[in-house]
């Protein structure tokens, strides 16, 4: 699955339930599907308020469903980029000011089973999560 969309704050709850619905397919539990939505809302707010700070640019996302329940969402901007990753991931840091926590990479990190970010100065991020959803067998009775 792939779509792209315009770095406009609105545009969040789009990506959060473009992905929901196409998660739905693996029949996740709630809290699996809570957990995906809240990480990337995360990795498209960030994208909106750090990659594309003063302009409008667009968001990619693409979405790939594994038979063995794996799901693969990668978010990526043609923004700004991040200058250090690994301090950039760190819990707090942020360079949004006083307004932003600093904790979006930690939220993403504990909700997913996988966390990969690239990003080049100039040249923008990308985000990859991974999960995978627990398949559960219904029991019929006799």
């Amino acid at each position: 699955m792939s779509l792209n969309f315009l770095s406009r704050s609105c545009n969040e709850s789009f990506a959060r339930t473009a992905i929901s619905a196409f998660v739905a397919q693996l029949d996740p539990t709630i809290d699996e599907l809570a957990d995906i939505k809240t990480a990337v809302s995360e990795a498209v707010t960030n994208c909106i308020v750090h990659g594309y700070k003063t302009d409008i640019g667009k968001i990619y996302i693409t979405s790939k469903i594994y038979s063995n329940g794996k799901i693969t969402i990668q978010i990526k901007d043609r923004g700004c980029g991040i200058e250090n990753v690994e301090r950039a991931m760190e819990p707090l840091f942020t360079t949004g000011g006083s307004e932003r926590s600093g904790l979006g990479f930690a939220v993403m990190q504990s909700f997913m089973d996988k966390i990969k970010v690239t990003s080049k100065v100039g040249k923008g991020t990308t985000v990859t999560l991974q999960k995978f959803i627990i398949r559960r067998t219904v029991k019929s009775e006799i």
